[in-house]
């Protein structure tokens, strides 16, 4: 045996010592998982899913109903119900804006209260930007058509005008689309809620039959805007083809 020959420098302590001072420095270790956010940068948050995003914005929409109702109670002479649209009067052209959110007492809220959750939801559920989209072209024409058409000296308020406006936007969609799912959805829409339709047509002094007509009348409109992509691309095929 030659002198340096054998264990050698390999099991030199200093040098085992560095070696463990290496591989306990942080960013020098690898591993199977994912790698984990720099320090002071935070992870991102996981996007939530369509349908609980639909969930929570028609959820919050009700109980702000509900909210605006209690405030009207509660404060003497009711001065929430005169934010209602007075047809072909300046001032009524503020109910526009306000008269979907407000309601004649609770049982006018309580009436409306399942047809929004539900119908909400399923017209955000699809798409959230297009379902906003489409309720503010319910909220615009259907209140633009009361101011227009409604009685001299009424007043017109409720939820019931967006609820015809997306009662007849899935009820339209689908066509427009040409989605069988969708398509679906309105016949099961239908089934469940198109005897409301008849509400279009005069009837009770009490009820706002102009705000469920332009109502459905905006649903309408909404399903032709919303669905122009899906038109458009049905052209550009037809075309290639």
């Amino acid at each position: 045996m030659t002198q340096g020959s054998g264990i050698g420098a390999s099991f030199d302590p200093d040098r085992i010592a560095a070696l463990r001072a290496a591989l306990d420095t942080p960013g020098t270790r690898t591993t199977s998982g994912p790698a984990s956010p720099p320090p002071g940068v935070k992870k991102a948050p996981r996007k939530r899913a369509s349908w609980q995003t639909a969930a929570l914005l028609v959820g919050s929409f009700a109980v702000m109903l509900y909210v605006l109702e209690f405030v009207d109670v509660v404060v003497p002479n009711h001065p929430l119900d005169q934010l209602g649209i007075e047809p072909r009067e300046a001032d009524g052209l503020w109910g526009i804006a306000f008269a979907p959110v407000l309601h004649f007492g609770w049982e006018h809220l309580i009436a409306n209260t399942i047809p929004v959750l539900i119908l909400g939801f399923l017209t955000l559920v699809a798409g959230i930007a297009r379902g906003i989209y489409a309720t503010a072209i319910i909220w615009v024409v259907g209140g633009v058509g009361v101011w227009l058409t409604g009685g001299a000296g009424t007043n017109h308020a409720g939820a019931s005008v967006l609820i015809f406006g997306w009662l007849t936007y899935l009820l339209a969609r689908g066509l427009f689309t040409r989605s069988i799912t969708q398509i679906l959805i309105g016949l099961a829409v239908l089934a469940v809620y198109g005897g409301v339709l008849w509400g279009v047509l005069p009837s009770d002094s009490g009820v706002s039959w102009q705000g469920h007509l332009f109502g459905a009348i905006g649903g309408l409109i909404a399903a032709w805007a919303v669905s122009s992509d899906d038109r458009e691309a049905r052209k550009r095929r037809a075309v290639a083809a």
